[in-house]
């Protein structure tokens, strides 16, 4: 989808795109974006060093020495030239009749050097002048999973991507690109801003708050550099749709750091923490945190409500996964008479319970037949508002490596039940000693995906966050 008339929808829907300035042997930046060109987009190189065109021309990429030489208008570019030369390379961009570029090139301001500080001011002159759109610089620009413009090589091509990511951290930007689809997650969008001294924060907030296949917005910001501008185009995303920011710079030693990573200034922990509050956004702290709420928020239903049913397989993870969601506010209630009547025609209390929590892994026993009965008996419990089991990797690994249809199985039946219901069902899926085969089965949880928590802390914390959300919105 696009997003007519906004003014960096060309750029995030390119069709010809070229890359400045990339070196051998590995190319790092052409290989990034040969799929790109597979799919059927317009790549180009732009290099001047002879040594460098044979390897770029063995790629199967045309090489020009000259930006007047490209035959049509640039969509997009990657720069990745030295700081000197970047103003005379964004000058012979905007002659093209280009639309943007991400200036992977760094050492400008935030190295706090005349030098550095002189460069940028030239950048940022001209790219206004020319209502240029210039990514960065000191980043790693843009990365369109859709078409295939991508900023690593090991991030995924995908066309179903619902999360649009913006990050002022290169190296975050890739890892929240990476961890996600690990987890089953792609990106509709994602942008790696650097210094951001063009295009602010609030430009690709912008976009994609309008954008629909953008149906979460997440960000690592360090500091946007018009904070009222911020603070009025985030309130308004918020109002479409979920948004989930990671702030970077909490402390006063982290403020001090993003000076000389991005050259962003510090502000209050205290008025930011307000303003997102306000806004109706989502604050996270770190990377799992984020990975973590985008997963409920893109794979689970949204809670209506505190009251949590909690199903573990033995009696001492009853009483943590207990302890877990009680201490992020949510209620273990009691469930009504009937319910425990029909648990009680058929619970072994021989080493279990069919209270809340339920200690049941003595009464599934592999059985799927058994589970998919616990989960109806307590969905339709009045007092329940969501569910969260425990999959023990500890006891039921075992199983699952002599009998890999019992883990299929009891995945469809997880699936259907959340399917037919409109309160959240997560799982727990701890590594235990067996973090090597739960690796190997992840993929399939995300192919039904199925929203799997590494401890039932991380899960309640998200839950948390999700139903403070939707709190904010009633």
């Amino acid at each position: 989808m696009t997003v007519p008339g906004h003014k960096l929808d060309r750029m995030f829907n390119p069709k010809v795109v070229a890359v400045v300035g990339d070196k051998g042997p590995g190319y790092m930046w052409l290989h990034n974006n040969l799929p790109f060109k597979e799919q059927g987009g317009k790549l180009y190189s732009v290099q001047l060093d002879p040594k460098e065109i044979e390897g770029i021309e063995k790629l199967g990429i045309q090489n020009f020495t000259s930006m007047a030489d490209i035959p049509e208008p640039i969509d997009y570019a990657v720069v990745a030239v030295p700081r000197q030369v970047s103003p005379y390379v964004l000058k012979d961009l905007i002659a093209n009749g280009a639309h943007g570029a991400g200036f992977f090139t760094s050492g400008f301001a935030e190295t706090g050097e005349e030098l550095g500080v002189k460069l940028q001011n030239q950048l940022v002159e001209a790219a206004k002048a020319a209502n240029f759109n210039l990514v960065g610089p000191n980043c790693m620009g843009l990365y369109l999973p859709k078409v295939g413009v991508r900023f690593n090589n090991d991030a995924p091509v995908a066309n179903d991507g619902r999360i649009g990511f913006l990050s002022q951290s290169g190296t975050h930007g890739i890892m929240f690109t990476l961890v996600a689809a690990a987890n089953g997650m792609h990106l509709s969008r994602c942008a790696s801003i650097g210094n951001a001294v063009v295009l602010d924060v609030s430009d690709y907030v912008d976009y994609l708050m309008q954008d629909d296949e953008s149906e979460v917005i997440g960000m690592y910001v360090e500091g946007p550099r018009d904070g009222r501008r911020f603070f009025a185009t985030l309130r308004e995303a918020c109002e479409r749709k979920p948004v989930v920011v990671w702030k970077g710079g909490q402390t006063e030693a982290g403020a001090r750091a993003t000076s000389s990573h991005t050259g962003s200034l510090a502000s209050s922990q205290a008025i930011w923490e307000g303003m997102v509050r306000q806004c109706g956004a989502i604050a996270t702290n770190n990377l799992d945190e984020t990975i973590d709420v985008m997963m409920a928020l893109t794979k689970a239903k949204r809670p209506k409500g505190p009251g949590m049913a909690l199903l573990a397989q033995t009696g001492g993870q009853s009483v943590s996964i207990t302890d877990a969601f009680a201490k992020a506010g949510f209620t273990v209630p009691r469930f009504t008479d009937a319910t425990y009547g029909e648990l009680q025609s058929f619970f072994n209390v021989i080493g279990g319970s069919y209270q809340n929590p339920l200690d049941m892994g003595g009464t599934i026993q592999g059985k799927v037949e058994v589970l998919q009965r616990i989960l109806d008996i307590v969905e339709a419990d009045p007092n329940v508002d969501g569910i969260a089991m425990e999959l023990s990797a500890m006891f039921a690994a075992r199983q699952w490596k002599k009998n890999p249809e019992s883990l299929d199985q009891m995945l469809d039946a997880l699936v259907a039940q959340a399917a037919k219901t409109e309160k959240p069902l997560v799982t727990v899926l701890h590594p235990a000693h067996e973090a090597e085969y739960v690796a190997s089965v992840q993929h399939k949880f995300h192919a039904r995906n199925l929203p799997a928590f590494q401890s039932f802390e991380r899960a309640a914390a998200a839950l948390r966050r999700v139903r403070e959300y939707e709190l904010g919105r009633e």
